[in-house]
């Protein structure tokens, strides 16, 4: 069995796509959906068995497609016909070819394109590191394309509605434009072959059978990537994409060489999900032998392994071969496996940072305890959230890929494990400090009825730079506060400073106990500790309290044609934009670099969607904290 990843954005026809090969040879596919994340469909075609995993279009579902990359012999990035929207396929480009997976370009709904194939082709260039090769030009009557003509085989094909395409003539209008991109064709995969270089320059023609042999062997090693083109909804194009497939694809060895790093590894974790009834499922591609019911993988036995339809049972899966396991919740996406131990796929694989946080808790009081363990298991099955603690309220924060992907995420609590639950923006992680130096004496006397309380103390408290925490010390002498009590006094400062005037912790102040008086009788640790507390109070409210708010440094991945636009954008939110340059490896790509109030992360967040059309993402990392005005903090 024989895997590849379609990839592309939303509306490309991607679904369509893989429904038409399906249907080449009309028969049924047996179907792996897992809504809004993929569709695993397994079938045949001229007597080889396939599987396509067909990821749902959209940045926010990127963090599913680094796993099934991995696994996968080839990937499908199916596009548009239309240069304008060629930014769109920017985030497909570069994820695979981090991952060094084959790659064919399908050019999709050529039926409507308005413009020239290779003006499309120049469009996708500037977002792939390796040369676009085309391997087909069309065929147009009264503006419209109606075929294709093979670059390889100079065969031209006719298209036919819902039917295979027609073996014609190249028409006469098509043949000088067929020849000079055949000589291109023939002069880039030359570049890879100093055999089919010398026929070129001794001005021989090459033998078709000659040039498919370049042409998989360069697509093997990744050094071109085949464009070809057609009408999904209309069946065109269909059968030239799954025999090259069929023929240029790598077998699965070539899979587990790119994983293995060393290692000998026998399978493969592509996708996770939790059914209801049935609890975590994982589909695993096995990539040696060895992989079968009750014997080791990860560490572990496998519990069971069935088909896509999760009933038909399969004692083995063959090299190459797909399958779902059951009752191995050692097992999940994103990892390779040996038969003794588990290890994470490459960087390429793992999702982006989830920015997009949001506090959540139960909608019923009942399900607080299912909560904790639902959040867990829903992070076993999805590479692409975290999941975190909110310091003031103690509830749970829920970081995902953007909010399609939080919406998702409380679909499968609800659907999955029954838990309703509701959403809150993350409280802001403000802080305050003291804005001048102020002694405090404070005394504690109590006295009721029994043993009374007495401590008195003394201290200096001054502001320190920003970053540098709490800081407490003494230089009391001679004894006036024991020392068996300064560490209450210490405790007692740290109780105030979890609040300060406005609510908030208190941060960046230096506390020095300089001197005070004790009782032998009335004094205690909780006399003292009452006294530090109360002193600490007393000493914010005279030196003037101001508020601190959380400034991030802010690394944002971003095509180049948006990267200037981000600029006003980012000084509309407050923050400093502090350079951009193009990215080392990533074609077309620039890292925005900017410094940004950690309040104004969701806002960028919905703010990228649009003006980088969801192409972009971004880390954010606390670097400092910096004072908020007053009126800054009422609009918060």
């Amino acid at each position: 069995m024989r895997v590849f990843t379609v990839l592309g954005p939303s509306q490309s026809g991607k679904s369509t796509l893989v429904e038409g090969l399906i249907g080449l040879e009309e028969q049924r596919a047996q179907v792996l959906d897992i809504p809004g994340v993929a569709k695993v469909s397994q079938f045949g075609f001229m007597g080889d068995d396939w599987t396509a995993v067909d990821i749902a279009g959209g940045a926010e579902n990127l963090s599913t497609a680094g796993p099934a990359l991995a696994g996968s012999d080839a990937a499908v990035l199916c596009v548009g016909a239309d240069p304008e929207a060629a930014v769109l396929a920017a985030p497909y480009f570069r994820v695979i070819e981090e991952a060094g997976v084959p790659c064919f370009l399908f050019v999709n709904r050529v039926d409507a394109a308005a413009g020239r194939m290779s003006e499309v082709i120049a469009s996708l260039q500037v977002y792939c590191r390796h040369g676009i090769a085309l391997r087909q030009v069309p065929i147009r009557e009264d503006g419209q394309i109606v075929g294709a003509v093979d670059l390889i085989s100079e065969r031209a094909w006719q298209y036919r509605e819902g039917e295979p395409s027609a073996l014609v003539e190249i028409p006469d209008s098509v043949a000088s434009r067929e020849q000079e991109a055949r000589e291109h064709l023939l002069e880039a995969l030359a570049d890879f072959d100093d055999g089919l270089m010398e026929q070129l320059i001794e001005d021989k023609q090459p033998l078709t059978e000659d040039v498919y042999h370049t042409a998989t062997s360069v697509l093997q090693h990744h050094d071109l990537v085949p464009a070809l083109m057609g009408s999904a909804e209309h069946r065109n194009g269909m059968l030239r994409l799954m025999k090259s497939l069929r023929h240029e694809a790598p077998g699965v060895e070539v899979a587990r060489e790119r994983l293995s790093e060393g290692a000998t590894s026998v399978a493969v974790g592509l996708l996770a999900d939790h059914v209801k009834h049935l609890g975590k499922t994982v589909m695993v591609r096995a990539l040696g032998d060895g992989v079968g019911n009750g014997k080791p993988l990860g560490g572990k036995a496998v519990g069971s392994i069935t088909g896509l339809d999760a009933k038909s049972p399969l004692p083995e899966l063959a090299p190459g071969d797909v399958g779902l396991t059951m009752k191995s919740d050692h097992l999940k996406a994103g990892e390779v496996y040996e038969a003794g131990s588990a290890h994470p796929l490459p960087e390429w694989a793992q999702a982006h940072e989830p920015g997009y946080r949001r506090l959540i808790e139960p909608a019923h009081e009942r399900d607080e305890a299912r909560l904790s363990s639902a959040l867990e298991r829903l992070s076993e099955i999805d590479t692409g959230i975290r999941v975190e603690q909110d310091a003031q309220s103690g509830h749970a924060v829920l970081c995902g890929q953007g909010p399609q992907h939080f919406r998702r995420l409380a679909s499968k609590l609800s659907d999955g494990f029954g838990i309703e639950v509701t959403e809150h923006h993350v409280p802001p992680a403000y802080r305050e400090t003291i804005r001048k130096p102020v002694t405090c004496h404070h005394r504690h006397r109590k006295q009721s009825g029994g043993a009374g309380q007495f401590a008195d103390v003394v201290i200096d408290v001054k502001p320190l730079a920003r970053g540098t925490g709490v800081a407490f010390d003494e230089v009391v002498k001679g004894g006036a506060v024991p020392r068996n009590y300064i560490p209450a006094v210490e405790a007692g400062v740290r109780d105030a400073l979890g609040e300060g005037p406005n609510g908030f912790p208190v941060v960046d102040v230096s506390v020095t106990l300089t001197d005070g008086k004790h009782h032998s009788v009335d004094s205690s640790d909780f006399a003292f500790r009452t006294a530090g507390k109360n002193a600490m109070k007393e000493a914010m409210a005279e030196s003037g309290a101001t508020v601190l708010e959380p400034i991030a440094q802010v690394l944002i991945h971003v095509p180049s044609v948006y990267a200037g636009g981000l600029v006003p954008t980012i000084s509309g939110m407050k923050g400093q934009v502090m350079g951009f340059e193009g990215h080392p490896t990533a074609a077309g790509w620039d890292v925005f670099r900017a410094m940004l109030p950690m309040t104004a992360l969701d806002e960028l967040t919905h703010t990228l969607a649009s003006a980088a059309r969801g192409t972009a993402w971004f880390t954010a990392e606390f670097d400092h904290y910096t004072e908020v005005r007053a009126e800054e903090l009422a609009k918060a």
